[in-house]
């Protein structure tokens, strides 16, 4: 199994796990909480068939990456991206983010520039800013992802579990757009992240990416859907224009969190527009 090494934590390395098919330009699938890779199986497929270069990988704590105790922050995650894109020596690279991911694809282009990039798709971000501060009174307060973090650290399965209801909609979808399967399928991914990981990536969410977004010189096409339980549309993806340069905004009726499984038909019809 391939694995690119990103960092050092005491005696062992910290590495990252992906995955890369096909040939042509390539794409970089990059996975939200609490899932890995695999949570792109719906799109991986038929970007392969359109004749794209596909990589996916695990983020630190993730799937079969590694899980060290520390990193978890967005600088680290884009520096981990970057050691990746190097690697493998990408260049012309669409950086696909869905969730916490478009976090990554949003850092790695303000601090790292577009040098290798040709453009970014932030599914169901998180971006621009979620806190609730002086300066963005619409945002979240702390305290609610104060009381997220409490949940996970005292027991990560229930919280896991409430998440994963949430990021499908399952009360709404269940036995129509996301089967009992599917839903196991994401448990089980779920269940390979660290609870290190699971409790410290909580206090990520509270990143201010609005001068990130500033930064950006490449077009970025954002997707999501108007039912999102756990990043709704109108704190996210209806706060982005006019923070980003070249803006395209794709919004899915009734989707939920998990569009790229739930509505994937949809989301792949876009991104390959978009691609092309």
């Amino acid at each position: 199994m391939p694995y690119v090494t990103v960092g050092q934590e005491n005696s062992g390395s910290v590495e990252l796990y992906y995955e890369d098919h096909g040939a042509g330009r390539p794409v970089v699938l990059i996975h939200g909480y609490p899932l890995s890779g695999r949570a792109w199986d719906r799109q991986v497929p038929v970007l392969l068939d359109d004749g794209y270069r596909v990589i996916t990988y695990d983020r630190r704590g993730f799937g079969k990456s590694s899980q060290p105790a520390t990193g978890y922050d967005y600088d680290t995650f884009a520096a981990d991206l970057r050691a990746l894109l190097t690697t493998l020596d990408l260049d012309n690279v669409t950086l696909v983010g869905h969730s916490m991911g478009t976090g990554e694809v949003t850092r790695y282009l303000a601090r790292f520039g577009s040098a290798r990039i040709k453009s970014g798709v932030l599914v169901s971000p998180i971006p621009p800013f979620l806190l609730q501060t002086s300066d963005n009174p619409d945002g979240i307060p702390g305290s609610v992802f104060d009381g997220f973090a409490e949940a996970a650290r005292h027991d990560t399965p229930a919280w896991m579990k409430g998440f994963l209801d949430n990021f499908y909609n399952f009360d709404k979808l269940r036995g129509t757009l996301v089967s009992d399967q599917a839903y196991q399928v994401s448990w089980n991914l779920s269940t390979t992240a660290s609870a290190i990981a699971a409790v410290a990536c909580i206090a990520t969410w509270e990143t201010d990416f609005r001068s990130d977004l500033a930064a950006i010189d490449v077009p970025i096409l954002a997707m999501h859907g108007d039912d999102d339980q756990v990043l709704p549309i109108s704190k996210t993806t209806e706060r982005l224009p006019g923070l980003v340069n070249d803006l395209d905004i794709v919004v899915i009726e009734g989707g939920p969190h998990a569009i790229p499984w739930t509505h994937a038909d949809q989301v792949n019809s876009s991104l390959r527009k978009f691609l092309s």
